[in-house]
């Protein structure tokens, strides 16, 4: 029986997630890197992408190019930052290239670029790609369902202290969801902070809370709290290698998708 043979193009392949991506793919056999992509004067460009992700020459060398090797057999990969994730993206729907996007930092006009582009490609985007995450999702919808208005949900993350954004992606995510299923919105319950004399917890609102220190490489608890109990749902990423290894499961995925849209880790995990 034959191997189906997913192609990729790591965007940001000079950065740790893209090594990640670069090594776990070696590894692979239904995993073939064709691409390499970072920013222009990035350490490691014109090196070859194995060497610098520490897994030995692969015979593909990092360049800046990415409109010359998107393709639609080919499914990239990006975990870079806001404003190169909608170029890429952009350059993905001229070519018809499969994507899939796991950075963050969005702002509210670059979230309404990416859900506009999203859907004229094949796409999957994902505030966080692993596999745990993506089921804790599940799990906090869930939970909201069946705890209803009685129990108040809070959220909170750890990051290491170089994450230049806050709170995560993932955090929002997670309380957007119990928002969601508890028929508010996030924009106008959620509280991002708490500081002096706040007065009472309202009964609508959604706290979310980052904490940043060390290396962590990313804590997640969503607390639901009632009266004499609470509920708590907690993940954490032992090692960056978590999202990498969910992001290539959605390559594979998208890659057997034959219709242009936006997918989620749901999608892909079928959830």
């Amino acid at each position: 029986m034959s191997t189906r043979l997913t192609n990729i193009v790591v965007l940001g392949a000079g950065g740790r997630m893209g090594r990640a991506l670069i090594s776990l793919a070696a590894g692979d056999p239904e995993l073939r890197l064709c691409g390499a992509i970072e920013a222009e004067g990035a350490p490691g460009v014109g090196q070859d992408a194995g060497e610098v992700a520490g897994t030995g020459a692969l015979g593909v060398r990092i360049s800046t190019d990415f409109a010359a090797v998107a393709r639609p057999d080919a499914v990239a990969l990006d975990f870079t930052n806001a404003e190169a994730a909608l170029s890429h993206l952009r350059t993905a729907v001229v070519r018809q290239s499969p994507i899939v996007i796991g950075s963050t930092g969005f702002n509210p006009p670059q979230v309404q670029e990416l859900d506009e582009l999203a859907a004229r490609t094949r796409s999957v985007v994902a505030a966080n790609m692993s596999v745990g995450v993506n089921v804790l999702l599940d799990l906090v919808r869930s939970a909201a369902r069946a705890l209803g208005d009685a129990f108040d949900p809070e959220v909170v993350e750890v990051h290491h202290r170089m994450k230049i954004d806050s709170p995560s992606g993932t955090a929002l995510a997670l309380g957007k969801a119990a928002a969601e299923e508890l028929g508010r919105n996030l924009d106008v319950d959620g509280r991002f902070g708490r500081q002096g004399v706040v007065g009472r917890r309202t009964d609508r609102e959604i706290g979310v809370m980052a904490l940043r220190g060390g290396d962590v490489v990313g804590d997640h608890t969503v607390f639901f709290i009632g009266m004499g109990e609470r509920l708590e749902l907690t993940h954490r990423a032992q090692s960056r290698d978590c999202l990498a290894r969910g992001a290539l499961r959605a390559a594979k995925w998208l890659d057997t998708q034959k219709t242009p849209g936006r997918y989620s880790m749901a999608d892909v995990l079928g959830l």
